[in-house]
């Protein structure tokens, strides 16, 4: 959720509320933008989701910490992340995995790509002959988790390996 202030707010119409709550009715950006100015308030717009957006008049200031109290909240609910960004279960194969072993990631990475969380799968290659290996066995695997999971970035080959971040679907 995301918090728009003053000039921010690009809607040609808002629903205004004044500094007291009081309901001022539709009116243009710019009489909103006047009526804020002239009063020593900011705008300040919550939502975007109808059409005209219901908007405020609060005191100077008040809209940027009403902002980052926002910006925080969000941060706070969303269990998903780590300093910001978002937490990507790692899954590290080799090469020249046996089958069973193969099967027993394939099990993991479906799980967490049904249970909503991105995956990054890498394949560990010693040298340039078994780079192409590396390459093979991410194929298969993106193939074998088409279901669950869509690639988020293509197949990324280096010299110790290859790796490819899937999202679920």
């Amino acid at each position: 959720m995301s918090v728009w202030i003053n000039e921010q707010i690009r809607a040609t119409e808002v629903v205004l509320t004044g500094l007291r709550g009081e309901k001022l009715g539709t009116v243009s950006r710019e009489e909103a933008l006047n009526m804020a100015r002239s009063q020593g308030a900011d705008l300040v717009c919550t939502s975007l989701m109808s059409s005209p957006p219901p908007c405020s008049l609060m005191p100077k200031g008040k809209g940027k910490a009403a902002a980052q109290k926002v910006k925080t909240a969000s941060k706070a609910s969303s269990p998903k992340t780590e300093g910001g960004k978002e937490k990507v279960k790692e899954l590290r194969f080799t090469a020249h995995i046996e089958e069973h072993d193969y099967e027993t990631k394939l099990r993991q990475a479906d799980k967490h790509l049904r249970s909503g969380k991105p995956v990054q799968l890498v394949v560990k290659a010693s040298g340039a002959k078994e780079a192409a290996a590396a390459k093979a066995v991410l194929e298969r695997l993106v193939t074998d988790l088409k279901e669950a999971g869509v690639k988020d970035t293509g197949i990324q080959t280096g010299g110790k390996g290859s790796q490819v971040k899937l999202n679920p679907r």
